[in-house]
């Protein structure tokens, strides 16, 4: 049976070689490409998809929330998380948040292609290092993401904050009050023991790898 594959990449090279990799690696696959995550929402609306090649900073993505976002849509579709980011540093908030593998954009041919197969074949990739990780943040008391202390309000207020939106910006695209803005950002600040966007910045960069 045929697979369907979509690959999201912004970087036209990417898309094209891993595209040209999986036909000539894997048998009996369709790839579709997306450069940007509001047409890959969009085409998932459309087109039943096997798996998804997610980059991490595509245009108008949003971090880990991009995974729920993606499988209140297709609730079968796999994802692996394909990045220029070590899995040791940034692999555990994607896993956790319901993708299906990680893998390291400098990651030769075999590696790519035994990941996907993996997944095709399993439903989920993970290498030593990654199971590593997720049991270190499973017994370790204190989180390594410190933004998991915010619900999921906070954490979206956050990501628009880092993007570079204003309170009145927010409150219009969450369609909440402008007061109701300032008080999560009070809260967001309070919780992460933090004084300004700059350090918000800095905890997102350090922990998602947005891109700014």
């Amino acid at each position: 049976m045929q697979k369907e594959i979509l690959i999201v990449d912004d970087h036209l090279v990417v898309r094209t070689g891993v595209s040209i990799i999986l036909e000539e690696k894997i048998k009996n696959v369709a790839i579709s490409t997306k450069d940007n995550y509001s047409g890959t929402l969009d085409f998932l609306k459309k087109k039943k998809i096997d798996l998804i090649i997610l980059d991490i900073n595509i245009p108008g993505g949003r971090n880990t929330a991009m995974i729920e976002e993606i499988k209140n849509i297709q609730p079968d579709v796999k994802i692996l998380i394909f990045s220029v980011y070590e899995e040791e540093t940034h692999a555990c908030p994607y896993i956790i948040a319901g993708a299906n593998g990680y893998l390291n954009k400098l990651s030769d041919k075999k590696m790519l292609v035994n990941a996907i197969d993996t997944i095709l074949k399993t439903g989920n990739y993970l290498t030593p290092n990654i199971v590593n990780e997720l049991v270190k943040a499973s017994t370790n008391k204190t989180s390594n993401d410190p933004l998991e202390k915010l619900s999921k309000r906070e954490r979206e207020i956050s990501e628009l904050l880092v993007k570079g939106d204003g309170n009145i910006e927010i409150a219009n695209k969450l369609s909440i009050q402008l007061t109701t803005v300032s008080t999560h950002k009070n809260k967001i600040f309070n919780k992460l023991n933090i004084k300004n966007i700059v350090e918000l910045i800095g905890l997102f960069n350090k922990t998602n790898g947005i891109n700014i």
